[in-house]
């Protein structure tokens, strides 16, 4: 466990001159750095008329630089025994990896560098188009994938940012061209979208003044959000069966929409989330599901608040014998939890669960720089890990149970169930 876990952080962060943020937290347990550049350019950011766009431009995004060919920066990157990942979601693209301390002046240039000054050669955006193509192919052949498409479908539409598909349709991503991408970039990649995260074995002196050359010359207004519209309201359950031959699970997707991350009841959905279906094995789900009627691979729920509205998930992957059976018990647990409500007991389960799980957020480099890059992206403050338990001890009873009065209707929910087509 890293020292700053133990203590808390105690992060510095600055606008550097060209407008970006960078904060950095030293810590000295190992002699590494964690970068992690992240640039409000996602999904919801890509035109309506070219889904995947985001995705495709983070698969090529390291593929080569102004001065440097895709093949250099894999031998630099490789001498140093450098892992590069870049990832792209709904609200940013990341450029992340971790490097020895005394390597930490080239890495931060070469990831910089990828982040300002991609080429998007012809061939490697070739390559990469047709590799996309294939995941979704594969993709179309998942039953776990398909499931969770059509339930975010079913609860945003199709053309909100939210409902589509991250990696686009073979159709949009054919559509797409280099041109696409290099205008992509250069309308959501300014500095003044970036936020870079350093934690490690660095003084946030250098690593700033590292920072701020390499960045140096890059200008950009401040970006505009795109405005998300709300969810529509759901006045009644709906439910979409995808026939999948051959296969041997049924994979089932059961959710609602639920609550933005900045929401004032985001604890009190948290606390909930986890006793219905995190807390130990899966919470209430898994131990019936799962545990005692043993009708399902794996039983759990996921609560994702963002920016926008976000959803709170069940998923279980089910022989297709239990469909129907699974089906029943997963609204027999979310209908006793929004009327019921949760019990003291449980409640004081969780909370020791969530403030005893902090600590092991923090305990790499790596997870400090996702929490730190979380904490910029909804303005949580550099406190927030020192309020954070605070704020889970806060959570009461009857505010969970408003929380799950509030969301959890079985009559209300979408359901999409992907599997090989059986009668029940």
């Amino acid at each position: 466990m890293t020292t700053a876990a133990v203590r808390g952080l105690s992060p510095v962060r600055t606008v550097l001159a060209s407008g970006a943020v960078a904060i950095v937290q030293e810590t000295s347990t190992t002699p590494a750095v964690t970068i992690n550049a992240t640039v409000r350019a996602g999904g919801v950011h890509e035109p309506s008329d070219r889904p995947g766009l985001a995705y495709l431009l983070g698969r090529v995004l390291d593929r080569g630089t102004e001065s440097r060919s895709a093949d250099v920066l894999a031998e630099e990157l490789d001498d140093r025994g450098v892992s590069l990942r870049v990832t792209t979601s709904r609200h940013a693209t990341a450029v992340g990896c971790t490097c020895l301390a005394e390597d930490f002046d080239r890495v931060l240039a070469i990831v910089l560098d990828i982040v300002r000054r991609p080429l998007f050669p012809e061939h490697e955006f070739a390559k990469r188009q047709v590799e996309c193509l294939s995941a979704i192919r594969q993709d179309e052949d998942n039953p776990s994938v398909r499931a969770v498409e059509a339930l975010f479908e079913l609860l945003y539409g199709a053309t909100h940012p939210y409902g589509r598909r991250a990696k686009g349709s073979l159709e949009s991503v054919q559509r797409i061209t280099r041109q696409d991408l290099q205008a992509f970039h250069a309308r959501r990649f300014h500095p003044a979208a970036l936020s870079l995260a350093v934690v490690g074995h660095v003084t946030p002196g250098h690593a700033l003044a590292r920072a701020e050359i390499e960045l140096d010359g890059w200008s950009g207004s401040p970006l505009d959000e795109p405005s998300l519209p709300p969810p529509p309201t759901a006045r009644a359950r709906r439910q979409l069966r995808i026939d999948l031959p051959g296969k041997s699970q049924s994979e089932i997707a059961y959710g609602f929409t639920a609550i933005s991350r900045l929401d004032p009841r985001y604890d009190a959905y948290f606390a909930m989330n986890n006793i219905l279906g995190q807390f130990g094995l899966g919470g209430r789900l898994a131990d019936n599901i799962r545990e005692r009627q043993g009708m399902a691979y794996y039983a759990f729920s996921a609560f994702d608040p963002s920016v926008g509205i976000g959803p709170l998930i069940v998923r279980a992957g089910v022989d297709p014998d239990n469909v129907t059976r699974a089906l029943d018990a997963i609204d027999q647990e979310v209908r006793v939890m929004g009327t019921a409500g949760a019990t003291a007991e449980e409640l004081a389960q969780t909370t020791q669960f969530l403030i005893g799980s902090i600590p092991r957020t923090l305990e790499t480099n790596s997870g400090i720089a996702s929490f730190l890059q979380s904490e910029e992206q909804f303005g949580l403050g550099l406190d927030y890990d020192r309020r954070l338990a605070d704020d889970i001890r806060a959570v009461t009873l009857e505010q969970v149970r408003e929380a799950a009065a509030e969301l959890l209707h079985p009559d209300r929910a979408a359901v999409a169930i992907a599997g090989p087509p059986r009668a029940e």
